[in-house]
């Protein structure tokens, strides 16, 4: 699987204020957000749970190969098996991210593997937030990206299971497109949401300066 943008906004943009000492990576594909999240902070344990068997296995492969390898662990099982394990043991995490599957109009490929990472019968909405709300801290933060015509839905839904909207940052790719993300930040207590925009490009391959300042850690030449 590629590296997406939409990997590295959540990455770059999930907060780490709260300076967490246990991670968790949802459908971690590449690996790339808990890589990511490894440079940014000191958790001690940054966990990553893959259902694919051969993303399962490149994540594997890129955390061993990390400067943090002693700090990430894969799972391979899905997140309903994971969560109720870690929700068994009493366990939490201080800071839970995920790239969800969210092809939802009910397009679906050939490739079996593709639509396990892509689309939403693999992991719905609802199954991702209680899931989450079984094994957040007390104090812990959630942060996603969804489409933006989604975006509604997810959080009245993300209410019923008692985590409400801290932080949110609509993506538009140009200054004249229409906003196609919505970068989410969920947590235990309710207050007003800090909303912010960005803007990706300012033409094909010239990045706004905004992305860069957001970005400009992770990738060798921006």
């Amino acid at each position: 699987m590629k590296v997406g943008t939409d990997g590295v906004l959540l990455g770059a943009w999930s907060s780490v204020e709260n300076d967490p000492d246990t991670v968790l990576d949802i459908g971690a594909g590449t690996g790339v957000i808990a890589l990511m999240l490894a440079q940014r902070c000191d958790a001690m344990t940054i966990d990553a749970v893959e259902l694919e068997e051969h993303a399962y296995e490149q994540t594997v492969q890129n955390f061993e190969d990390s400067h943090w390898a002693d700090r990430l662990y894969g799972y391979h099982a899905s997140f309903q098996e994971f969560a109720n394990e870690i929700a068994v043991e009493a366990a939490t995490y201080d800071l839970i991210v995920s790239n969800p599957p969210f092809y939802t109009d009910g397009f679906e490929t050939k490739n079996t593997a593709r639509n396990k990472a892509r689309f939403a019968s693999a992991l719905s909405f609802e199954n991702l937030l209680e899931g989450v709300s079984k094994i957040i801290a007390e104090n812990g933060v959630f942060a996603t990206i969804i489409p933006y015509k989604e975006e509604a839905d997810f959080i009245k839904l993300a209410a019923k299971y008692h985590l409400f909207l801290h932080r949110v940052c609509h993506v538009r790719g140009t200054a004249t497109a229409a906003i196609k993300r919505s970068l989410l930040e969920f947590s235990r207590y309710a207050k007003k949401p800090l909303a912010t925009t960005l803007t990706i490009e300012i033409s094909r391959h010239q990045y706004t300066q905004a992305y860069k300042n957001l970005t400009k850690d992770f990738y060798l030449k921006m």
